[in-house]
């Protein structure tokens, strides 16, 4: 059967002379075993010569390495004979190396595949949840849908330059206390970013709501935020404000200094 599988490589390959190739042809012909063979070989010879040679990983090396001589092994003879593979054999062996990467480059993709999915599906989810927020933000006609909002905001894992925005306008802006509170709130969980330093800076200066000026002085202050020393000595000096929130800049200039 060896020497069949030979020969009908050589017969695929073109290299037989008319008398064997004849021979094959009738095999072929007569036998369904050598047919089935035939067939077999040819298909996989085909993909082998219609493929771009890939370089397989240092895994699929080991195992072909591994395989060629097993098939080195059982082929040897006594005496220490050296064995010759022909160019066919070794296409065929080089085969087996290229179902196993195809395979591989299969599930590589199939995961690949999957992660995208994934991905598309939480940014789906992430767009959902920002507009429902921003909806809510917007929302002049109840202040416990705009507190709503906020709270929707603080729960995301980060927030776009929309989703800032909309809550510094919030924190600085709104007429109700509660929502500034909630945009305070929900600006301070992202309060490691250089942006959302800024414009907690610029809504001291800015503030009017005297709990709002409170709390924000004592996030600053948590935050070791020396550069608003300026801003704090300024609303000292104001008329206008709150003793209780002069008195809390007093104390975050001490405690800055």
């Amino acid at each position: 059967m060896e020497n069949t599988e030979s020969k009908l490589i050589d017969y695929i390959d073109g290299k037989l002379g008319a008398d064997e190739r004849a021979e094959v042809e009738h095999q072929i012909a007569t036998n369904n075993e050598v047919k089935q063979m035939y067939d077999q070989l040819k298909e996989v010879i085909s993909q082998l010569d219609s493929t771009r040679a890939v370089e397989p990983n240092s895994k699929l090396k080991i195992r072909f390495n591994a395989m060629l001589q097993e098939e080195i092994t059982q082929h040897e003879r006594p005496m220490g004979r050296q064995v010759f593979f022909n160019s066919g054999l070794l296409r065929i062996a080089a085969g087996v190396v290229f179902v196993l990467i195809g395979t591989g480059i299969f599930l590589w993709v199939s995961k690949n595949q999957q992660q995208q999915r994934e991905i598309a599906r939480l940014r789906f989810e992430m767009d959902s949840t920002k507009n429902a927020m921003l909806n809510l933000l917007h929302n002049q006609q109840s202040a416990s849908q705009r507190v709503l909002g906020t709270t929707v905001a603080f729960q995301m894992p980060s927030a776009d330059d929309e989703i800032v925005n909309a809550l510094v306008k919030a924190m600085n802006e709104d007429p109700n206390t509660n929502v500034r509170l909630a945009a305070l709130d929900a600006l301070g969980k992202f309060k490691h970013e250089q942006r959302i330093r800024k414009f907690l800076i610029t809504s001291l200066s800015v503030q009017t709501d005297p709990v709002v000026q409170i709390s924000l002085i004592q996030l600053m202050v948590e935050m070791n935020e020396r550069s608003i020393l300026k801003e704090l000595e300024e609303i000292t000096r104001k008329k206008e404000v709150l003793k209780a929130v002069k008195d809390e800049a007093y104390s975050g200039i001490l405690k800055l200094s």
